[in-house]
């Protein structure tokens, strides 16, 4: 993939399907956890399968989240991705 040896950045990714849980803050603390890979943007998209609900900005993922973005994030499934930018 690389045409070297080292050892390479790329953007943070996450995802999780379970039923009756909190995916959205899972997935915040997942990307929290991830914040090296990425800490230009973040973004997390729950669904239930019928509807999406998105959630995303410029940032740290402290920064793009907070009690009242996630509360609305529903759903049993959920993506969440930090952005790290290459030139």
């Amino acid at each position: 993939m690389f045409p070297d040896d080292k050892l390479h950045e790329e953007c943070g990714i996450f995802g999780i399907y379970a039923s009756g849980a909190e995916v959205a803050r899972y997935t915040f603390f997942a990307l929290y956890a991830l914040q090296h890979r990425g800490q230009e943007a973040a973004g997390i998209v729950t669904s239930d399968g019928k509807v999406a609900h998105v959630h995303k900005g410029m940032g740290l993922v402290s920064q793009v989240f907070d009690e009242d973005n996630l509360r609305y994030l529903l759903g049993h499934l959920a993506i969440g991705h930090t952005r790290y930018s290459t030139t």
